[in-house]
């Protein structure tokens, strides 16, 4: 059409001041990367970057970012830049502001200036109600822009003024010594307000109104969940550095290098050389070892796991198949839910308790791998019966109904169409809980954990353990029976309590962190496996 326009709502080209706005959006997402970064050392407020000392840097990103903010809200305000702006910011951004700028007034009051409670109070007050009406009483584009703006500038200017330097020192004042760092102090204060200001410019980018808003929330979620998988991969990475030398510690491959393995075989006894030596995670403790390891601790951690799962998972798929199929909705299935979900919120120490008092003295008297095994498993299996509950309630009912128009049982259309259907959300839940016990000390260290150093022929034969006997329950498995280590407890002692510190463990500290990393890797092939599995029946479903 040849009279046809184009409005602001349907362009597709960038203006200067889009341009201008999402430069804005990138500089508050420097900032917030490059606090986290120095949150976590990975860059020192002493040193430089780009050849720029990194609080001036920081100071000089900061003042820019709040400029940049005030004078796109003030433009707008003024007609220069196109924007939809609501009548004000809100009572609930209002109130924000003012909490902020009451913090801000008592800071530099009583940091700053040295005023007494006094003095700093009314500061506090006043700069609080004066940011309150900054923000409510503007329109939404100054509202929102100049109160977050201005607090990013006072922070700039404090780096660059040297009213904060790398070694400054605040005292709380409270009756026990503690005080606060500017090495905890400039980083928190950078992400703070990389996070205000980046909000107030997608706000601009997105001309305000209800596009603004929803642009600003969208940014604030981006950068948080990228600030969360950064840890995530921080952490992991820490981990990494930290543990590998240890963990690599007299690793050789070659033929007749690794140890020798007596395997039985059809009335057979072979002897196998592995073609590899990974002292670490073949080896148990020994005076004569040259490298320590923790098999006996793996091997530990992979049955206990493994028995929880083969308790619990059996146990809480049949209640939920019950709940949920067979049981009317009344009084006893909301005590069920009430009780499953305070369950799975109880304390694992609690659960450890409960496995000392009523399942040691059951067993012996002593600690055992199986009163490990089902400490575990009662703490597993509430997170089942909820999550098998309720991914077997999101079953569609015509699926149901289908079935049952076709003549099938009940149980067979459980069987064949329910569980079928249920079975990813069923081990959803079964990896958050393996994520979850994986990784418990507190239950160990009171039902099962025997050792710390435990030698590597003491390693738990689960499987050869099993013998048959002539008096019930007809089989019988002393390894079952018998006291135990596991990476979590074995972690736990060595850090905590101290153990390892001397003796023919190598370089404690490597061997602390291998231990971490051999825990995080143990956990993580759970998941892996467990992903794979759930992976494996959508695929399967998608495809039936």
């Amino acid at each position: 059409m040849a009279g046809a326009t184009r409005s602001r709502l349907v362009r597709s080209d960038t203006t200067a001041t889009d341009a201008v706005a999402a430069l804005s959006v990138g500089v508050a997402s420097v900032l917030f990367a490059l606090g986290l970064a120095a949150m976590f050392e990975l860059i020192a407020l002493t040193g430089t970057l780009a050849g720029v000392p990194t609080l001036t840097l920081l100071g000089i990103l900061l003042v820019v970012q709040g400029g940049a903010v005030v004078a796109f809200g003030v433009g707008s305000r003024l007609g220069l830049v196109e924007t939809n702006p609501r009548p004000d910011a809100g009572a609930v951004a209002a109130v924000a502001f003012a909490l902020l700028w009451f913090v801000v007034g008592g800071v530099v009051a009583s940091q700053a200036l040295g005023l007494g409670l006094a003095g700093w109070l009314p500061a506090a007050v006043l700069t609080g109600a004066v940011a309150f009406a900054v923000t409510v009483l503007p329109r939404e584009d100054v509202g929102s822009t100049a109160p977050a703006g201005a607090v990013a500038v006072l922070a700039g200017l404090a780096f660059l003024g040297g009213l904060v330097v790398p070694d400054s020192v605040w005292d709380l004042g409270w009756e026990q010594t503690a005080s606060l760092t500017a090495e905890f102090m400039v980083p928190v204060l950078t992400v703070f307000c990389a996070l205000l200001t980046g909000w107030a410019a997608a706000k601009a980018y997105g001309g305000f109104g209800a596009r603004g808003r929803r642009v600003g929330a969208y940014l604030l979620i981006y950068l948080n969940a990228g600030a969360i998988v950064s840890v995530l991969f921080a952490l992991v990475a820490f981990t990494l550095f930290k543990g590998l030398p240890g963990l690599f510690r007299g690793l050789a491959f070659g033929a007749g290098v690794g140890p020798d393995s007596t395997i039985a075989l059809f009335g057979l006894r072979l002897t196998i050389s592995w073609p590899v030596s990974w002292p670490f995670v073949m080896n148990g403790v020994g005076l004569l070892n040259d490298v320590n390891g923790v098999l006996p601790a793996i091997v530990g951690t992979f049955w206990l796991v493994v028995g929880a799962v083969l308790f619990a998972v059996p146990l809480g798929v049949g209640a939920a198949v019950f709940l949920t199929e067979y049981a009317e909705r009344g009084r006893f299935t909301q005590v069920v839910e009430v009780a499953t979900n305070g369950l799975w919120s109880t304390p694992s120490i609690v659960f450890g308790l409960f496995g000392f008092a009523f399942l040691i003295p059951r067993f012996g008297n002593g600690k055992s791998l199986l009163a490990g095994m089902l400490t575990l498993g009662f703490m597993l299996l509430p997170l089942v019966v909820i999550t098998s509950r309720e991914a077997m309630l999101a079953v569609p009912d015509e699926y149901r109904d289908a079935s049952a128009a076709l003549g099938v049982t009940k149980w067979q259309t459980i069987r064949s169409v329910v569980l079928p259907a249920a079975l990813p959300g069923v081990v959803t839940g079964v990896i958050l809980g393996v994520g979850r016990i994986a990784g418990e000390t507190a239950p160990i260290l009171l039902t099962m954990a025997g050792g710390v150093f435990v030698p590597g022929s003491q390693t738990a034969d689960v499987i050869g353990g099993f013998t048959f006997t002539t008096a019930p329950p007809f089989v019988s498995n002393p390894e079952l029976l018998q006291a135990t280590s596991a990476l979590p407890y074995q972690l736990y002692a060595l850090i905590t309590a101290g153990v390892g510190a001397s003796g023919n463990v190598g370089n404690p500290d490597q061997f602390r962190w291998a231990t971490a990393l051999v825990l995080l890797a143990v956990v993580l092939s759970f998941y892996a496996v467990g992903i794979a599995t759930r992976y494996y029946f959508r695929r399967k479903l998608s495809y039936e």
